[in-house]
C-alpha cells in the first residue's frame, strides 16, 4: 500500500504593534475564532511557536503538518478572513514549505 506524503508548512508571522498594545484578555477574545476554525480541521496539525527572542523579521510562527494540502490551503483561506489577519494584527511574511521523507517516497517509487 502507497503511503502518502507528509507536508509541513512552517508559516512566518510577525505581531503588529497593534497587536501588542492589547491587553491578554483581549486577545485570547480575538484568537477564539482562529480556534474554532483550527478545530474544523483536524487532519491539519498546527502548533504555535514563539520566536521573537530570535527571529529575523518575524514575531511567531505556525508550524503545520499535513496530508491533504486542499484541507491546508482551505485552512488558511478561513484564516486570512479573520480580524486578525484583515485587521491586521499579524501579517504573514513568509512560508517554507517541505515534504517529510519525500527521498524515501521516491527511493520506493522506483521499486
Amino acid at each position: 500500500m502507497k503511503k502518502s506524503l507528509r507536508y509541513v508548512s512552517m508559516v512566518l508571522l510577525e505581531a503588529q504593534p497593534a497587536w501588542l498594545a492589547l491587553d491578554r484578555k483581549t486577545r485570547n477574545e480575538i484568537m477564539t475564532p482562529l480556534r474554532t476554525i483550527l478545530s474544523k480541521y483536524p487532519d491539519v496539525s498546527v502548533r504555535w511557536l514563539d520566536s521573537d527572542a530570535i527571529g529575523h523579521g518575524y514575531t511567531d510562527i505556525a508550524l503545520c503538518e499535513y496530508n491533504d494540502i486542499e484541507k491546508y490551503h482551505f485552512l488558511w483561506e478561513e484564516l486570512r478572513d479573520t480580524i486578525v489577519f484583515g485587521h491586521p494584527y499579524f501579517l504573514l511574511k513568509d512560508t517554507l514549505f517541505g515534504i517529510e521523507d519525500a527521498y524515501v517516497a521516491f527511493e520506493n517509487s522506483k521499486n
